[in-house]
């Protein structure tokens, strides 16, 4: 299966397709083989996944020139950006992935943190994801996306808020969604309610967005985050760093458990449930899709791939211009 998939890579370069590719698509493979391992090892799916967001979200689809426009760039390594309030704690993930990127050095920056991302999601029992590879990173700090550069947004780079005073003006947690995720970066209401559900997995911690009263340890945690919680796919024990709070009881597996369960997240003051949470199932025209998603995991599965991976596109540069599959 591998040889089939290697050729049909190639084969999509065309006849003058350049050899050097070859190699970046075994080092694409071999690192997320690597990074499959690291996750399971260290139970670090959720990070992994927020900080690829957060460089793909400063995308403004108003701004045309690559970087000015932001997004998947690799620029979220850089101080100006990783600074960003809402970035705190995601030196913690480069961190982590300052390894591969010294052992696989074809593989650029923007796509190491869009690789992790999706092979997290693979690891914690999510979808595979029709990825494609080949972006180009940014190379110097002043590539990055300024905070106030996007209009209409106070900070940032027009990163999503979880609770008002929401920094786009919005009135309403839903009026929010929609000037982050539909006016600045393209996403239709049913795409935001897909998204969302990746809150399936992951915290919130005091020490980093402050939106909740949980921090880091044992002793810090919600009665759902602590070191004895089982809380992966698999049954197994380990969490990581104990502390936070999460959206549901698993937070380390994929399921359409956001959805289905909301009501024990708004019952429980151990479960986080936001206002930007509560929006998809009060708002008229996201709550048909979040009901879909509680009774159908499938349906949700194939519409997160899809959400997920144009996510992972946005304001991208690719070289080779059609990107490359693995």
């Amino acid at each position: 299966m591998g040889n089939v998939c290697a050729d049909g890579c190639f084969a999509m370069l065309g006849a003058g397709f350049d050899p050097r590719v070859r190699e970046r698509v075994q080092e694409l493979r071999a690192c997320k083989k690597e990074l499959s391992e690291f996750i399971e090892k260290m139970n670090c799916h959720p990070i992994l996944v927020r900080l690829a967001w957060h460089d793909s979200g400063t995308y403004d689809q108003r701004i045309q020139d690559f970087p000015a426009r932001g997004g998947a760039n690799g620029a979220i390594r850089f101080d100006p950006e990783m600074h960003m309030g809402a970035n705190a704690g995601l030196a913690k993930a480069k961190g982590y992935l300052e390894a591969f990127a010294a052992k696989y050095p074809s593989v650029s920056w923007a796509d190491l943190i869009q690789l992790a991302s999706a092979t997290a999601i693979e690891c914690a029992g999510g979808p595979a994801i029709d990825m494609i590879y080949g972006r180009v990173a940014v190379t110097t700090p002043e590539d990055c996306a300024g905070p106030r550069s996007r209009e209409g947004f106070k900070d940032n780079a027009g990163l999503p808020d979880a609770k008002p005073p929401f920094g786009c003006g919005g009135s309403t947690a839903a009026d929010h969604l929609r000037n982050v995720f539909t006016k600045k970066m393209g996403f239709t209401d049913d795409e935001i309610v897909a998204l969302s559900g990746a809150h399936t997995i992951g915290r919130a911690f005091k020490d980093r967005s402050g939106t909740c009263p949980f921090g880091y340890g044992d002793q810090s945690a919600s009665k759902h985050t602590k070191s004895s919680c089982v809380v992966r796919k698999d049954g197994a024990s380990g969490c990581g760093m104990a502390g936070g709070a999460a959206w549901t009881k698993n937070w380390l597996t994929f399921d359409n458990g956001y959805f289905k369960h909301y009501q024990d997240a708004e019952q429980d003051s151990d479960l986080l449930w936001f206002p930007t949470d509560a929006a998809l199932h009060t708002d008229p025209d996201f709550k048909p899709t979040f009901e879909l998603y509680a009774s159908d995991e499938e349906a949700f599965f194939r519409d997160y791939a899809k959400a997920h991976k144009k996510l992972s596109e946005l304001g991208a540069k690719f070289d080779p211009p059609q990107g490359i599959r693995i």
